[in-house]
């Protein structure tokens, strides 16, 4: 996958070994391929599977779903709404440690200068997954329709199926679409408008996703997420 064959997480490649050999996902390896060869493309590629590489599947407790990676330069760093270090806080990231900031009374200025790398969060059980995991320079949505969605939500399905108790994160009607996958009678599913500053005005802000899923893991012995 990509300019050289990307392994996924080795708790991952177990669990989604059912996939890799399917038609979409041979389809979906040889546009990806492609792509990087012919194209600016992001992710680099060996960030293609970095959200399951830092998360592996038997230390998920929460999904926060995304949509696309960035499109823009060294933006994209394979887990959702993240950044790489030392680029700017997009306006949806932004939103989302402001709402950190009243949900769990966190000051947005210390949040802001930890960065959007959101790799702390990844590493306390977080999984950041886009629905596109691939995308062109300037160009959103361009790896949308190309099999990724089918392999995203056979990820929810799977942690649906064979995990209990986990919180999904569920911003925008996209995501709550892809929420269909989930079992909410042995998980929780959160969900609300989208951060983005066109809709954060319109139920993001003031919907407590953070402490709601901190809530949620104290009830079932589980250690809450340091959002800080």
């Amino acid at each position: 996958m990509g300019e050289k064959e990307v392994e996924i997480e080795s708790t991952w490649k177990e669990a989604l070994k059912n996939e890799f050999g399917q038609d979409y996902f041979k389809k979906l390896r040889e546009f990806v391929k492609g792509e990087y060869q012919h194209a600016i493309v992001y992710p680099p590629p060996k960030n293609i599977f970095r959200a399951f590489e830092l998360c592996p599947f038997d230390k998920v407790e929460v999904v926060i779903l995304g949509q696309d990676p960035y499109h823009g330069k060294s933006q994209a760093n394979g887990l959702c709404f993240a950044v790489s270090e030392g680029v700017p806080l997009p306006p949806s990231l932004q939103n989302i440690f402001k709402e950190i900031s009243t949900d769990c009374s966190l000051p947005f200025e210390a949040l802001a200068k930890k960065g959007g790398s959101l790799e702390d969060w990844a590493k306390q059980g977080v999984l950041l997954l886009n629905a596109t995991l691939t995308v062109s320079a300037h160009n959103a949505g361009s790896h949308q329709g190309k099999g990724w969605e089918e392999f995203t939500d056979a990820v929810i399905r799977k942690l649906s199926d064979e995990r209990e108790n986990l919180v999904f994160i569920l911003w925008g009607n996209y995501a709550k679409a892809k929420g269909a996958h989930i079992d909410r009678t042995k998980h929780l599913a959160i969900e609300s408008a989208h951060p983005s500053p066109f809709s954060a005005f319109s139920g993001f802000f003031g919907s407590k996703p953070f402490s709601k899923t901190n809530e949620y893991l104290k009830t079932h012995n589980k250690k809450p997420i340091d959002w800080l």
